[in-house]
């Protein structure tokens, strides 16, 4: 699990391609008590560490995670927000994030106001209902909070500090963001669904006497 509080921003120094694809991060900064087989979002997608050096860490992508996240995209050189996971005492910043990505969203605007940015993002039409004004988003592994909604299309303002301190200051309009909806609001969604069912299986039969 992770918060999405970006804590490093590292940079794609290898990417072989195998039956997947290994990738080479290099980081100016050493992630915190990284070790062999730990998780760390990259850019919002949970992959495995197989190895950890002073200044970079390698990690595999299978075919199926590549088809379902911006990472088919990456090249060379480009920069990568990273997360490492959290644990029993560390502080929930943002939000509970899976590193499991739900879809691409895709950035329509870029608006500079005063002391932040204002995105406007489309959602896939299928991952739209799981999105709430106030309610969180995870876009590129960063915590989110969304401001308002139009049909699939959502904003959200980014203080100065989250654009200059992440990838977002290398997006451009029509580029993709990894996805992840709320754990919460995907629960709520759920029970809403198939409530009727379950609070029917819930309560005890008459018994007759």
């Amino acid at each position: 699990m992770f918060t999405g509080i970006i804590t490093n921003v590292g940079y794609l120094s290898s990417l072989e391609q195998r039956r997947g694809t290994r990738l080479v991060i290099e980081t100016k900064k050493k992630m915190d008590c990284m070790a062999i087989s730990d998780s760390i979002s990259c850019s919002g997608v949970c992959l495995t560490v197989i190895e950890n050096n002073k200044d970079s860490f390698t990690v595999d992508v299978s075919t199926e995670t590549l088809s379902k996240t911006t990472i088919g995209s990456w090249v060379k050189g480009m920069r990568i927000n990273l997360e490492s996971s959290m644990t029993l005492t560390s502080r929930l910043g943002g939000h509970l994030v899976t590193g499991h990505v739900d879809g691409l969203a895709k950035i329509l605007e870029i608006e500079r106001e005063d002391n932040s940015y204002r995105l406007s993002v489309e959602a896939p039409e299928y991952l739209s209902a799981f999105v709430a004004t106030n309610g969180s988003i995870c876009l590129d592994g960063v915590s989110l909070t969304v401001n308002s909604i139009n049909g699939r299309n959502f904003c959200l303002n980014l203080v100065n500090y989250t654009w200059n301190n992440t990838t977002f200051c290398d997006r451009s309009v029509g580029d993709n963001l990894n996805m992840e909806v709320d754990l919460l609001a995907r629960y709520v969604t759920r029970l809403a669904e198939t409530g009727t069912v379950l609070m029917s299986s819930l309560v005890s039969p008459t018994i007759k006497s």
